[in-house]
């Protein structure tokens, strides 16, 4: 098999559904649809949450490929699929908005999605290791990131809470190292990806897991070593 069949038989291997993947986009573009709702935006401003939510990602994970257009701009169901995700969550947004442990899950399960379709493309790009790891992390938290910054608050992903980059990070991580050094065929791996992300994030928020903050460890080490005196006087 010739360098371009093999290019040609990955990448068949490695391509995600159509279904799956406007699925994955209309979660997204629920998700910001449904914010844009409580903060009380416009109809404009639901518009343009669901596509930061939906295909911000992407957008991101195209440009820094430089791969011709972004995806989002000639593929031609997913604009109009963001349109109708942002037209049913502007009249619908009360009735979707009870449905939060349905869509914890289902923001999980596109997180996963998200991660394993940035990677892949990154790996089909022939990019190294850690290209694919930034790429897949990028592409999946990347349209939260273009939301906050509208919001103009501080990025969800940069301030404690449930696993959300560091789940994407970790399985763009295992994506790298399971269809690398372990050589392992590309849908199972992707499945693997998928349920791990998808299990870290769901966890995260029900078992109130934060994402580790800075630490100062000389400071913590300096302030175990004062204390432990302290324990030995009280003991005599």
């Amino acid at each position: 098999m010739t360098p371009v069949e093999m290019l040609a038989a990955t990448a068949e291997a490695l391509r995600v559904p159509s279904a799956v993947d406007l699925a994955a986009i209309v979660i997204g573009a629920l998700t910001g649809g449904l914010l844009a709702a409580r903060e009380g935006f416009a109809v404009s401003g639901v518009l343009l949450l669901a596509v930061s939510g939906g295909l911000g990602g992407g957008l991101i994970r195209d440009v820094l490929l430089a791969d011709g257009p972004p995806v989002a701009m000639t593929n031609p169901a997913y604009l109009p699929t963001v349109a109708v995700t942002a037209t049913v969550t502007f009249y619908f947004s009360g009735w979707l908005s009870r449905l939060t442990g349905l869509l914890v899950v289902l923001d999980a399960i596109t997180l996963g999605f998200f991660t394993v379709i940035g990677a892949q493309k990154a790996q089909l790009a022939g990019l190294p290791s850690a290209s694919v790891v930034f790429i897949g992390t990028v592409t999946a938290v990347g349209g939260a990131v273009i939301r906050d910054v509208l919001l103009a608050q501080r990025a969800d992903i940069v301030q404690p809470g449930p696993y959300n980059a560091v789940a994407a990070l970790l399985g763009a991580t295992a994506l790298t190292l399971l269809a690398g050094p372990a050589g392992l065929p590309p849908l199972p791996v992707a499945t693997i990806v998928i349920v791990l992300v998808a299990a870290l994030r769901v966890l995260s928020v029900w078992r109130g897991w934060e994402a580790p903050v800075a630490l100062d460890l000389p400071e913590r080490a300096r302030s175990r070593l004062v204390a432990r005196p302290r324990r030995r006087r009280r003991r005599r």
